[in-house]
């Protein structure tokens, strides 16, 4: 049974850390593997390397929309789909454990996972402009 007076606050919490880490994420692609360093990245992963500019946008852009409350319950669709990418295309073949080199994984699945808990559940509470279904 889903307690309908606290499910709010917990969809908020769910969607404002999503954000951060996504947040955090794309820093991490700007500062330390710094932008031209992701994007010869990509092309190493026989993806058009332009294609890393996109991604960086999405994570950034995404990232703040779930913080504010931005069409959230939507911008989570195309991040999950962003993570099952990465499995599919960076992860996956370095097996499930993501402390395994390389990173395996798990984590992207659990956040691709979440992603999706997300967009089902709502944008919860104290969202600035909810998605309307």
């Amino acid at each position: 049974m889903i307690n309908q007076s606290t499910a709010p606050y917990g969809a908020s919490l769910l969607r404002v850390s999503l954000g951060v880490l996504f947040l955090a994420h794309v820093a991490l692609k700007i500062f330390v593997f710094t932008i031209p360093g992701f994007v010869a990245y990509f092309a190493t992963l026989g993806l058009p390397a332009i294609a890393a500019y996109g991604v960086i946008a999405l994570e950034l852009i995404g990232g703040l929309a779930l913080v504010l409350g931005i069409y959230a319950t939507w911008v989570a669709v195309p991040l999950a789909l962003e993570m099952l990418a990465t499995i599919v295309m960076v992860h996956g073949h370095n097996g499930w454990l993501f402390t395994n080199a390389g990173g395996g994984w798990e984590y992207p699945a659990f956040w691709a996972i979440s992603l999706v808990a997300l967009s089902l559940l709502g944008d919860g509470a104290f969202a600035l402009l909810p998605a309307r279904r």
